[in-house]
């Protein structure tokens, strides 16, 4: 008898497979769906999918330009937001922000990139930290916040792209005030492109973020020579600010107040770690150790960071001094696209179209990005704890899901995208304070003081961003706790409705218990005695197994063998199980480690039964007490009355009768 599984594996532990071509329309459609299911859940053909295992990966560069459409591509609204939020005084609440970007995000992410190198980032981190349900309860939050990013980066991008279109001078008439519509085709359009097949988006990415970054670059240039041209734009934005607000001090404090509504140029931290899988790193690199990959993912998140810093103060400076504070206003010709005003009016209209366009492209593929961190993150956890359909880890039933989602929200906010920022912010900043609590806790387990302090102090100043944010735009907590409670809710029920599957990965057996089984099919099918795993003294034991033989009419002096299953963590939904054999007292025991009792002992009689091609039986004891109580003690704790629910596991996994393990209780 092998060591490894053969024959049939537990059925409900592997991933559901697509059903074969061809068939009604139906199937058909089915296959097409779930096709890759299998093979494809952690290498989907998007932007942050890990690459197949023959993969070389790439430099980290050309990886920054992947995260930087995400990030870079919120140069094309954050400037005009910067104003409408903060007024004035937007350049001064930049520099607060380029200094919490620098000084805050930074550093917690490349912390978070040397505690989590293959693309977890911080939710595993904190997954990690928290026991038993605790964990999985708080990673469930962070996701509710984590899709109301993605999609509000979906959402908006798409948005702020229409406002692109209908603003440029040569777009035809009839689209003038129809952005709803053409945010809802370039939404439909990105769904389209992800349920064809996503591939080479490096390819893409790299080209869209190199002419992204050089036409803004020209406009600023431009807009700086004007300036430099016209000093006077400078004095008059300065003397407005002094008659609003009474000296220099006033200024500095109102920028530190009002910077938080600027947080959406801090987007990108969380996806730049996510796609940590696709740097090449070192020949020398190991999945345990990759050093490289560490190293060049902290090349890319300072320079990203830099390379956004630099365009976020020069655009914050030419926007406010140069464009009319009433261009901002909701309808106008500077809302939502401050940059492609200045394009426009400086550089003429050919140059401006070139930069709307290169802004449109950019921006669609920032959706892309964000649509494919979903892709990456959903079937990483939600599946892995029962929570989730299997067909979740596929791509196209989530990207449906997804595009529907993104549908209501863009109706919700008539594709609006100064509606859209508080929500937008509210994810990004939750998901960075996450992040520095993780790195500061796993500083303070370090016993590492400094870390602590300094992490700590940055935490501190997340949760103020993130606080005031969501005072002063309530909307983004709002869809936030929709997103949540729409988590909690289907993760629980698919975690009730998944309760009786088989749930066990694989199953392995150790020598000395291979032998056990082999010893005890050598005189007939093999009989399991189910007990607790509590110690028990030779009178007890004997006593058991003299009450089972009595009670359920074991045959004769047929050998029985002991299954004790000890319960490690009740939340976690599948895993693999090893069994180890020992003997105490005469007695021969089978002990395994697994989340719930009962499913436990289902797998291990089906694999007893695929290897000795005998069907098993087992012997339970009535539990006393009332049975719900000992439904929800299983679903909570995995324990309960054990008979009744093996028996119905069994019979889920096992659809014929004659081939299923007998279970027998007295």
């Amino acid at each position: 008898m092998s060591g490894r599984t053969s024959g049939s594996r537990p059925a409900a532990a592997a991933p559901e497979s697509a059903p074969p071509r061809g068939g009604t329309a139906a199937a058909r459609c089915r296959a097409w769906l779930l096709e890759g299911l299998s093979e494809q859940t952690a290498r989907h053909p998007g932007p942050h999918g890990r690459p197949p295992a023959e993969a070389k990966g790439h430099r980290w560069y050309r990886v920054m330009c992947l995260t930087g459409v995400d990030y870079f591509s919120s140069l094309g609204y954050a400037p005009g937001i910067a104003v409408l939020a903060a007024g004035l005084v937007a350049p001064l609440a930049t520099l607060v922000l380029i200094a919490l970007t620098l000084f805050g995000a930074l550093p917690v992410y490349r912390r978070v990139a040397r505690r989590s190198p293959h693309g977890e980032g911080s939710i595993a981190m904190l997954e990690r930290m928290l026991p038993w349900w605790t964990g999985k309860l708080l990673v469930l939050v962070l996701l509710g916040f984590a899709a109301t990013d993605f999609i509000i980066t979906i959402t908006l991008s798409a948005a702020d792209a229409s406002a692109h279109i209908v603003e440029n001078p040569y777009a035809p008439g009839w689209l003038h005030g129809e952005n709803l519509w053409i945010t809802l085709f370039l939404i439909g359009l990105l769904g389209a492109v992800f349920l064809k097949g996503f591939r080479e988006a490096i390819g893409v990415a790299v080209p869209l973020v190199a002419v992204f970054l050089l036409v803004n670059l020209v406009v600023l240039a431009a807009s700086a020579r004007r300036i430099l041209s016209e000093p006077f734009v400078v004095g008059d934005w300065w003397d407005a600010m002094l008659g609003e607000h009474s000296s220099s001090l006033a200024m500095v404090g109102v920028a530190l107040i009002v910077f938080p509504k600027l947080a959406l140029g801090m987007s990108g931290f969380e996806t730049g770690v996510a796609v940590m899988p696709q740097i090449k790193g070192d020949p020398s690199d190991t999945y345990e150790n990759p050093a490289g990959r560490i190293r060049d993912t902290r090349k890319l998140l300072t320079t990203a960071a830099l390379i956004m810093s630099c365009f976020l103060l020069l655009s914050s400076l030419t926007t406010v001094t140069l464009i009319p504070e009433a261009e901002f206003a909701p309808g106008g010709p500077a809302n939502g696209r401050a940059l492609a005003y200045l394009a426009h009016q400086e550089l003429g209209e050919v140059f401006g179209t070139v930069y709307d366009v290169s802004t449109i492209c950019i921006l669609w593929f920032a959706g892309a990005s964000a649509l494919a961190g979903l892709l990456n993150l959903v079937p990483r956890f939600l599946p892995r704890y029962g929570m989730a359909p299997e067909w979740t880890r596929a791509v196209r039933p989530l990207v449906l899901v997804f595009m529907a989602i993104a549908v209501g929200i863009t109706v919700y906010f008539d594709a609006n995208v100064d509606k859209q920022s508080g929500a937008y912010a509210t994810g990004v900043l939750v998901l960075m304070l996450s992040a520095a609590l993780a790195v500061t806790v796993f500083a303070h387990q370090a016993g590492h003081r400094p870390a602590t302090i300094g992490f700590g102090a940055i935490t501190a100043v997340f949760v103020y961003t993130t606080v005031a944010n969501v005072i002063e735009r309530p909307d983004g907590i709002k869809i936030a706790t929709l997103f949540i409670l729409a988590i909690l809710i289907t993760s629980f029920a698919s975690r009730i409705h998944r309760a009786f599957e088989l749930r066990a990965a694989d199953v392995v057996f150790d020598g000395t218990a291979e032998r056990f089984v082999r010893e005890a099919a050598a005189k007939g099918p093999v009989r399991i005695i189910a007990s607790d795993p509590t110690e028990h003294t030779k009178a007890e034991y004997r006593a058991k197994e003299y009450r089972k033989r009595e009670e359920t009419h074991i045959p004769g002096k047929r050998p029985v063998l002991f299954l004790e299953v000890v319960v490690r963590d009740s939340s976690d939904f599948t895993e693999d199980l090893a069994v180890h054999g020992s003997e105490k007292y005469g007695v021969r025991r089978l002990r395994v480690t697994g989340p719930t009792v009962p499913n436990t002992i289902a797998a291990v009689l089906m694999r007893i039964r695929d290897d000795t091609g005998e069907v098993p039986h087992a012997y339970f004891t009535w539990t006393e007490g009332h049975p719900v109580s000992h439904l929800l003690q299983f679903l909570v704790f995995g324990e309960g009355e054990t008979a009744p629910v093996t028996r119905e596991v069994l019979r889920r996994a096992e659809p014929d009768p004659a081939r299923r393990p007998r279970i027998h209780v007295g």
